[in-house]
Parts: C-alpha cells; structure tokens; sequence
C-alpha cells in the first residue's frame, strides 16, 4: 500500500519544536510515529511532501532522519520550503536504508510511477511577488524532468508529489495543472498549508479527473493518509 503525509518539522538536532504553533502540535512526533506503526508495515510505501525537518545542513538532519528511517516501510522525500538541507543532498541521499529522495528522478511503487518537484508560489497569489516567477518556472522545468525521466509509461497511472499546492488560493488554473493535463496525471500529493483557516486554499477532492489530497501533518491529525 503507499501512504502519504508532510511537514513533519522535526527538530531533533535543531531543538526546535512546534508547540507554538498549537495544542495539537505539542509532542507532535510521538502521534505520527503511533499512527505510523499503527497501519504501515515493511512492503509498504510513504510519500513525504516536503518540510520534513528544520535542519539547515546534511549533518544537522541525520537525527531527523533516522527517525523516519527507523520507522516501518519505505519512504520517498522530496524537499519542502524549509528542507535547506536538501542543497547537501549528495552527503545524505544514500545513507539511509529506507529512504530515498525525489529530485527530477522517478520511482516505480506497485505499478504506480511515482514523479514531482517541491513547487513554488503560484502565479495570482497574494504572496507572489517577481523574484518567486524565477523560482516557479524552474519548478516547473523539475517537474517536467521528473516526468520526462521514464520514458516508459506503460499505461501506469502517474502519482505527483508536490510540497506547495499547485494552485493560487483562488484555485485558478497554473503551469502545473498544465504538465497534469498534459501527462494524464491520477493523483496530486502536496502539502504546505497549516490551520483551519488555510486548508481550504488547496484543491482537495477531484478536478478534470485528477484527484488532488492535501497531506498536512495538521491537516490529517497526525496520521498519514492512504492514497493507493
């Protein structure tokens, strides 16, 4: 089975918590990994959306790491807005038995074809601004390479795992929902919003046949969140 969730913001080196950021977070880390072991056994697969730790450096992000590492399944990792680690990826993609990091590559996980790039601010957004387009484009052109890295398709469906939604907070159309549409994409996997008042920026539920789930830590209780 393949699971997802996001945002884990582990601390384990930084110090760094989350319980400002309210009740529910408080010992946040202890609920995932109950609920965790909970469902997901070792044939099992678990997309992670980006913003896994506070980390800045690949030495600084091993506690937070093995953490997940220690925990049952395989997981794929792509990089989050606060993931400053993922600069140093070399040190770290093949240090850990279970994880494996999505970066313009692919991954086959029980005939589904596994793709993605961290995203960016979308265009029309309230918090776009002229130095994101840069950024947004070359998302883009990750996205497109990840997708373009198997050429082989073989009738899969294809599984997107972004960080950011791939819509502005007004839903409207983007250069992502275009790759989408033009490569028949199944399912979109993204997290990056937090609070009540910001779940409902994100597409969730079906459009133009692609199923979009919003994976937030906050958003799912804690508890990653069966997509396959």
């Amino acid at each position: 089975m393949i699971f997802a969730i996001s945002d884990l913001h582990l601390g384990f080196a930084s110090g760094k918590n989350m319980d400002k950021f309210g009740q529910n977070w408080v010992n946040h880390h202890e609920k995932i990994k109950k609920n965790w072991i909970s469902k997901i056994n070792e044939n099992d697969t678990v997309l992670l959306c980006g913003d896994i730790s506070w980390a800045m450096r690949a030495e600084s992000v091993w506690p937070d790491l093995e953490f997940i590492d220690n925990l049952p399944g395989k997981k794929i990792i792509i990089s989050g807005n606060h993931d400053y680690y993922f600069s140093q990826i070399n040190k770290i993609k093949n240090a850990f038995e279970t994880i494996s990091f999505l970066i313009k590559n692919h991954f086959v996980v029980e005939n589904k074809i596994i793709c993605g790039s961290r995203g960016w601010v979308c265009p029309g957004s309230s918090e776009f601004a002229e130095k994101d387009n840069k950024i947004y484009l070359r998302e883009l052109q990750r996205l497109k390479a990840s997708l373009d890295s198997c050429r082989d398709f073989e009738d899969r469906d294809i599984y997107i795992m972004l960080h950011f939604p791939p819509t502005n907070e007004n839903k409207e159309n983007s250069g992502f929902i275009d790759i989408f549409k033009d490569y028949k994409i199944k399912k979109v996997i993204y997290g990056h919003l937090h609070g009540n008042d910001y779940f409902s920026a994100g597409l969730q539920g079906f459009r133009d046949n692609i199923e979009y789930i919003l994976t937030s830590c906050d958003f799912l209780d804690f508890d990653p969140i069966l997509i396959s």
